[in-house]
């Protein structure tokens, strides 16, 4: 099973022992390359990853290592989602023989701070799709989403790294759940899929507890 790709965070980490982030000190020349490009912003969500895999006759469920071990309520809510003959054939009808990724996150009561997004109980949302060596555009995540009646990470926004890191330090309300607790903060990508030289894919994160030591916004690098 592909594990999904860890997600790295803009910049370095300060080594004189407060271990902030340092601002402009890049971890990725070609993000910092990028960084004034527009990128799409959807929010993280607090919670354990999950791989949903289709190998073009069956469905089965991992989490970001082999070694992994997901809540029972978790793997029962994805039995619903996504197992037995009906989804089988969705399975089929969409993605025939082709080995498919529905990569996502498991949140809800008794995951990380998932609570807050679903007090009673727990449920997935997907935020990437990866076929036959790719990774797909955000209109196939949302037509996938669809079709299995489940949820996509919402797209908050568009525009620059600067601008991401403003909106962030914003502390802005989540978009899911009951919309009374903060977003965690969020993952940006290119709007066009990209890779760096070392075959890395083009990907960042910015949390709030990682930048709240920031001057308050506007953030001015």
């Amino acid at each position: 099973m592909r594990e999904y790709e860890k997600i790295e965070t803009l910049w370095m980490r300060n080594t004189d022992g407060s271990k902030h982030l340092k601002p402009d000190c890049w971890r990725n020349e070609t993000v910092e390359f990028l960084k004034d490009n527009v990128w799409e912003w959807t929010e993280k969500v607090d919670g354990t990853n999950v791989s949903v895999v289709w190998d073009g006759h069956s469905v089965s469920f991992h989490g970001r290592t082999e070694k992994a071990q997901m809540p029972v309520e978790l793997v029962n809510r994805l039995n619903v989602l996504f197992g037995g003959e009906e989804n089988a054939q969705m399975f089929e009808q969409m993605f025939g023989e082709r080995e498919v990724i529905l990569y996502g996150e498991g949140y809800g009561r008794k995951i990380q701070n998932g609570g807050a997004y679903k007090s009673d109980g727990v449920d997935f949302i997907l935020f990437d799709l990866f076929i036959a060596g790719n990774y797909q555009s955000r209109a196939s995540v949302e037509s996938c989403a669809e079709a299995f009646g489940i949820e996509a990470v919402p797209v908050v926004g568009w525009g620059t790294l600067d601008e991401a890191v403003s909106f962030v330090l914003r502390h802005p309300m989540s978009r899911l759940g009951t919309h009374e607790h903060e977003m965690e903060g969020l993952v940006c990508r290119p709007v066009v899929e990209l890779r760096d030289r070392c075959d890395h894919r083009v990907i960042v994160k910015i949390k709030w507890n990682d930048i709240k030591h920031l001057p308050e916004e506007p953030y001015n690098p």
